[in-house]
């Protein structure tokens, strides 16, 4: 699969401007891009959370594909039951003739960090573990950022956030991240990746890869927020890039079970370069917190030399 930018800018851009997302949102970008490459014949669903408000306030919306409303809690398990339904509608022959013909329907379950690795992670891991033709796209912005800027557990060790300050007792959050990507991958599923905004090129095609497959795909997202990491809103897509060059988050994607690396940098950037531009980090450069960003290097580190092990015991 070669998908070239000439390509997806003829296709139909399917999430329409005029949606109250931030200025600077990358959010946004990344519904975009996945609708270009996904095309008209899909059905969205969308968990609670800021896609979903930014482009479904009633009584307007910003899709121009079929979009359902899901909870917190169960995009994946809504997407799955349309899914099935629609499954059961060709096998009896009680669709129209043209949708009975249709080559393909893409099935797609949008959900934010909080709606996925947190309170939609048992829906998530039903809809896979029953194999259901679909692909939930998880956008990763760190945070609840809908609803205050609370902590999840995708938020990284040393990070304010509003359930998780920094001050005189504390220095943000006391956890490492959640590794969700690695969670899927042990559910055995086809295709499994992660990507960000910036590399528009491997997100279309990971995003192509994930619909060509029989049966479930999960892709992740990074989500920079200008707001929940207090960065100026035209650095969205390069505080993307800059999480590649630390190997804070690497390019990867697993098929059938193979790990493959997509972008090994070669001038590797240590993790204080994309620490310093984000607000939420900010405590971490003050006396006395060395500590914390030698434990956030040292974090990278072990994670990017695991993830090399994995793609040469599977080549």
């Amino acid at each position: 699969m070669n998908v070239s930018l000439k390509q997806l800018v003829q296709n139909d851009d399917l999430l329409s401007g005029g949606h109250r997302a931030c200025a600077g949102c990358t959010g946004a970008n990344i519904l975009r891009q996945v609708m270009l490459t996904a095309g008209h014949n899909t059905v969205v669903g969308g968990a609670t959370g800021c896609m979903e408000v930014i482009t479904t306030i009633f009584p307007y919306t910003a899709w121009k594909t079929s979009f359902i409303h899901s909870a917190f809690e169960n995009a994946a398990a809504t997407v799955s039951g349309v899914e099935t339904a629609y499954r059961s509608l060709r096998k009896h022959g009680e669709l129209p003739p043209a949708a009975a013909k249709a080559e393909r329907m893409n099935f797609i379950a949008f959900g934010g960090d909080g709606g996925t690795y947190d309170i939609g992670l048992q829906s998530l891991s039903g809809a896979m573990e029953r194999g259901h033709n679909l692909l939930y796209v998880c956008y990763d912005n760190e945070a609840y950022m809908n609803t205050g800027i609370q902590r999840s557990s995708a938020t990284p060790f040393g990070a304010h956030t509003s359930t998780a300050p920094a001050g005189k007792v504390k220095q943000g959050k006391e956890q490492d991240r959640k590794d969700l990507t690695k969670i899927l991958v042990a559910h055995n599923i086809p295709y499994v990746a992660q990507t960000t905004p910036y590399h528009w090129k491997d997100l279309a095609t990971k995003v192509e890869k994930a619909l060509a497959v029989d049966g479930p795909a999960f892709i992740n997202v990074l989500m920079p927020c200008t707001v929940g990491w207090g960065f100026p809103p035209e650095l969205g897509v390069e505080v993307a890039k800059q999480a590649v060059e630390t190997n804070f988050w690497p390019l990867f994607e697993v098929e059938n079970g193979r790990y493959i690396i997509n972008k090994k940098p070669k001038d590797r950037v240590p993790i204080v370069e994309w620490l310093k531009p984000q607000a939420r980090f900010k405590h971490l450069f003050k006396p006395g917190n060395e500590h914390i960003l030698v434990h956030a290097q040292e974090w990278v580190d072990r994670q990017w030399a695991a993830l090399l092990r994995q793609e040469e015991a599977t080549a």
